[in-house]
């Protein structure tokens, strides 16, 4: 089999890997049709709005991420995910009965939001590190970056075939779908061969270990510098809905398809991005500081595209420097991190990648409302070139990352960190010189 898809040849994984695939494009159906009849139905294109309903779907992943990440490191993952994935099921349900018979309102909405969003903030650690019991360790990395593809792959569906079952039969279908796709993760978790899971060592109980994990990555500066950077891009870069969905309806005038097909093909950004992540052996750190940087530039030449289909055609870059950036950070946090401690240290990264929606969304909202869609993308190109000068600080600090002058060399400027040549990323010529790249590696991972 493929490099890029070396974690399928586990049949545990194949199966979860099919499950979660129909799951994802019946939530991305829910997303879409969720944020266009916020915007369009039950406000008069109030971009705000969209970032509320965000911003509670999201906010539950800042406030439990103790108890998430405690409950990912102490409990059965395959059974809590059947349990967590049940009761979104049921919300997705729900809230389509009330959109079908005509009810509901805006308040309505906020309501399934949150609570969906408590559903999700217990089930993104399990889900997370559940991978880690389909897959070795070697594999482990190619695992998450096949979960980004999927998740992707998913977005290049759901949100077309949304908007298109938006205009011909309504939101209110399209949300009673999803929380059917909800029962093939069901079934993928059924026939899981239980025998056959890598089980991780349990989080011991006793007293401090909800706050174990905060001072574990306390301790770990190459953690840290990831916290910060996927806080600062998933507070004010990533709230794709409201730019697509603003750009869309205010900016060119069009309706639920178009919006629905900017998503998409972001998504083939997306799943090329985490594809490319999938070949690689394993993540290295620079290369997310390297796609900050690709974020922040391909947001600011999509905030200046005149037409839509040069929006969309600029989109392609966004979700790729964006997927990079996200397939690599949770890369590189799931393979460097202690297994007794990986629940909790996911559950902190995803609640700083997704718990900062709260103030980012409504900001970035009121932006588009008040300055316009395009300023909106501005905020986020911005948050990616700063992003992508903490990296290089880090570099600087911790890597002693530096500029040279050699007379003899062509060019005559040269990048080092820790005394060597900037060029690890390349292929070893000898095994000493692969000895000593991973324990650089090893030593970026671990040192405090």
């Amino acid at each position: 089999m493929s490099a890029m898809f070396r974690s399928l040849s586990s049949v545990n994984y194949r199966i979860w890997f099919a499950g979660a695939l129909v799951s994802n494009v019946g939530t991305w159906m829910q997303r879409t049709a969720q944020d266009w009849i916020v915007l369009t139905e039950l406000t008069d294109h109030d971009a705000a709005a969209v970032g509320i309903v965000m911003a509670l779907q999201l906010g539950p992943q800042l406030l439990l991420v103790p108890w998430a990440g405690l409950i990912a490191d102490r409990l059965d993952r395959r059974r809590t995910l059947m349990v967590t994935q049940a009761s979104m099921g049921v919300l997705g349900l729900g809230l389509g009965l009330i959109v079908v018979t005509g009810v509901a309102q805006l308040w309505h909405v906020y309501l399934f939001a949150l609570l969906l969003g408590i559903a999700s903030a217990i089930d993104a650690p399990v889900r997370q590190t559940f991978v880690s019991e389909l897959v070795g360790g070697s594999n482990l990395s190619n695992a998450v970056a096949l979960n980004s593809a999927s998740f992707n792959a998913a977005r290049m569906i759901g949100p077309a075939v949304a908007g298109l079952l938006v205009a011909v039969i309504g939101a209110g279908w399209v949300f009673l779908l999803n929380s059917v796709t909800f029962g093939a993760v069901l079934v993928s978790l059924t026939f899981i061969r239980v025998d056959q899971l890598r089980r991780s060592k349990r989080a011991p109980q006793g007293k401090g270990q909800l706050l174990e994990g905060f001072r574990y990555v306390r301790s770990r500066p190459d953690l840290l510098v990831i916290f910060v950077i996927v806080f600062i891009i998933g507070t004010f870069g990533m709230n794709f809905a409201i730019f697509t969905s603003t750009m869309a309806s205010v900016e060119f005038g069009r309706g639920s398809e178009a919006f629905g097909l900017l998503s998409s093909v972001m998504a083939v950004g997306s799943v090329t991005g985490a594809l490319l992540s999938a070949r690689r052996d394993r993540p290295r750190l620079r290369l997310t500081f390297i796609a900050s940087a690709a974020f922040g530039v391909s947001c600011l030449v999509a905030a200046v595209m005149p037409s839509y289909w040069g929006f969309a055609i600029v989109l392609v870059f966004v979700g790729l420097s964006a997927q990079t950036l996200m397939t690599t950070a949770n890369g590189t946090v799931q393979t460097t991190t202690a297994p007794e401690m990986r629940g909790r240290v996911m559950a902190l990264y995803m609640a700083v990648f997704m718990g900062g929606t709260p103030i980012g969304a409504p900001v970035v909202g009121w932006v588009a409302n008040s300055f316009g869609p395009r300023w909106a993308i501005g905020v986020a190109a911005a948050s990616g070139l700063v992003a992508a000068a903490i990296g290089l600080g880090w570099l600087i600090v911790f890597r002693h990352l530096r500029l040279h002058f050699d007379r003899a060399a062509h060019p005559h400027f040269v990048v080092s960190h820790d005394g060597r040549p900037f060029s690890r990323g390349r292929s070893p010529e000898t095994a000493e010189e692969l000895e000593e790249d991973l324990a650089l590696d090893e030593a970026d991972a671990r040192r405090s």
